[in-house]
């Protein structure tokens, strides 16, 4: 595993965290750019802001685009922990994002590999690089620990 992928990946994990602790998804994303600078960083806020499109991928994408002062930014690669939804594969190639990391595929609702390929689809204006795995089963396990305790809550 590339340790600079490991390094930001561990940052959006600790993102995640932070949503776990809301009663969030505990989704997380940073955007960094071809320097290894960080530019924005995030976590879900779906329930809290009460917006469907209040994805850490998305309230990532919209930071680094405020902050840097233009919506392409195609010298920067997102890390999330969670493969991307289709909405949010959209947000990224809108953004022109470059690379894609995420630690673990969403059989579900994956827009990268696992439903869809959006990402690497030739018919589109704007492709990007997409590599998986790193910090895989950390992710894993703070995503199920999320949902059985949903499930428990639901049960009682």
């Amino acid at each position: 595993m590339d340790h600079t992928d490991e390094k930001w990946m561990n940052l959006a994990f600790e993102q995640a965290q932070k949503a776990f602790e809301l009663d969030e998804v505990p989704i997380g994303a940073v955007i960094i750019n071809s320097q290894n600078e960080l530019i924005s960083e995030a976590h879900n806020l779906k329930h809290t802001k009460e917006c469907a499109t209040a994805h850490a991928e998305v309230l990532a994408i919209d930071k680094a685009c405020k902050k840097l002062g233009r919506w392409r930014l195609t010298d920067c690669t997102l890390y999330v922990t969670l493969e991307p939804c289709l909405m949010c594969a959209g947000a990224i190639l809108q953004a022109r994002l470059s690379k894609v990391v995420y630690a673990t595929k969403d059989p579900k609702a994956g827009a990268c590999k696992s439903l869809y390929h959006c990402l690497e689809d030739s018919r589109l204006n704007h492709k990007c690089e997409v590599t998986e795995g790193p910090l895989q089963q950390q992710c894993s396990e703070l995503l199920k620990k999320f949902f059985q305790s949903k499930r428990k809550k639901d049960n009682k």
